[in-house]
């Protein structure tokens, strides 16, 4: 069988620091052809300009009908494959081979013009994706009802809200009959009837015999619906295979990794939002990854706003080497929602998991942060995996031997019944 996805010794090379306009006008063009010599030779002389390879030397196969989880860390080049795989950027080197129709959903709403309805952007869409309006009119009442949007069909899609985007935008690259449907880590949050809804249509897709690139920080739902898994660490490939099998490697690696008790970033002035440091503390407010299931487990996240964002919200899931998902939690948990609107500065974020919560093992702390009414989309600030714990039962009976969830000790209490 021949591969639908043939990549090769893909490599993407970015310089930091430059940045080209948004558009490029005619004038724009002409003044780089003819500045391109001067800047080779710049380059090759002493310029001390960095570069960085989001992507080194990638190659793998997909075949038809696969459905490829590609995970890694933040950074580690997902995101980049999935543009280039969407021919929204070009690769430094290396090439890439699809044989047949590209749906992507990469960001909320990505390829809608904001001043159309979503009536009109669904018939855009499909136009790109190379349909005949007869095509998108057999499918366009299957994409409404999946997107739940009826009523503000007719309605400039600038006027939805980021929620409305995501379900639009997501039942246009499902419907329209992709052979390759790339989806990147757009389904992380929010609403969980549809999150499992769009699951259940990726599996559909896929049972049809189309292919699914999926980008995700959730383990779990890769292991459900991935048969594939490809692992990419630092822009290159670190391995392969069954998704059971590298999601477990994967996971393991991030709790055997050193200094996992603290994680810090980089500081983007681009972000309204942003996750500064993440730290694992216990009981006496020492740092440390090694915790006993008689005391608490304390994450401490230090944020800075640079403007305030309506309606944000903080998510964390606590996830087991094997790609179980044991706990959830959001900032909704205890009301009134502490990040909303949250005034400019820095800000201490602490949650506190109590003792005799989970049970012993190896554990991975996931975050995002998001808004159904920001501005620049639904995702404000994704860091994933930030932190790996164990935790180890000396105290009861059966000690790191107790199986399950949860490390709960329950009384048992007996009482004679008089005859």
């Amino acid at each position: 069988m021949r591969p639908i996805i043939r990549v090769e010794n893909l490599s993407k090379q970015y310089r930091i620091g430059t940045r080209g306009p948004a558009y490029r006008t005619l004038r724009d063009a002409l003044t780089g052809f003819a500045r391109a010599p001067l800047e080779r030779l710049r380059r090759n002389g002493h310029s001390n300009s960095e570069t960085i390879w989001a992507l080194k030397d990638v190659s793998f196969e997909v075949y038809p009908g696969e459905v490829v989880g590609i995970i890694g860390r933040n950074g580690a080049g997902k995101s980049t494959l999935l543009k280039i795989l969407s021919r929204i950027t070009e690769p430094t080197t290396g090439r890439v081979e699809l044989y047949g129709r590209v749906g992507s959903l990469l960001e909320v709403g990505t390829g809608f013009h904001p001043e159309l309805t979503g009536r009109e952007n669904i018939y855009l869409n499909g136009a790109i994706l190379g349909m005949t309006r007869r095509e998108i009119d057999k499918k366009f009442d299957e994409i409404v009802d999946f997107a739940e949007i009826e009523k503000f069909i007719d309605t400039p899609v600038k006027h939805y809200s980021s929620g409305m985007y995501m379900r639009l935008a997501f039942a246009v690259a499902a419907h329209l009959d992709p052979e390759i449907l790339l989806v990147d880590e757009v389904l992380a949050v929010g609403d969980v009837s549809f999150q499992r809804k769009c699951l259940g249509k990726m599996g559909d897709i896929a049972r049809k015999g189309r292919t699914v690139i999926f980008v995700s920080h959730n383990m779990a739902a890769v292991k459900d619906l991935c048969n594939v898994s490809l692992w990419l660490d630092d822009g290159e490939k670190r391995s392969s295979g069954l998704a059971t099998k590298i999601v477990s490697e994967y996971l393991k690696e991030i709790n055997r990794s050193k200094g996992e008790a603290i994680c810090e970033f980089e500081e983007d002035p681009e972000k309204d939002f942003q996750l500064c440091s993440a730290k694992l503390l216990n009981y006496e407010g020492k740092n440390t990854k090694d915790f006993s299931c008689d005391e608490p487990v304390v994450i401490e996240l230090l944020c800075r706003v640079v403007r305030p964002v309506p309606g944000l919200y903080g998510y964390l899931s606590i996830i087991r080497t094997d790609g179980m998902t044991v706990l959830v939690s959001d900032t909704f948990d205890v009301p009134p929602n502490p990040l909303d609107n949250l005034p400019v500065g820095k800000h201490v974020v602490r949650i506190t998991i109590p003792q005799r919560t989970l049970g012993p093992g190896d554990y991975g702390v996931y975050l995002n942060f998001a808004s159904p009414v920001g501005i620049k989309g639904f995702d404000i600030e994704s860091p994933g995996i930030v932190l790996a714990f164990r935790l180890s039962d000396w105290t009861s009976k059966r000690g790191n031997s107790r199986l399950g969830f949860f490390s709960t000790l329950l009384p048992w209490v007996v009482e004679e019944i008089e005859e």
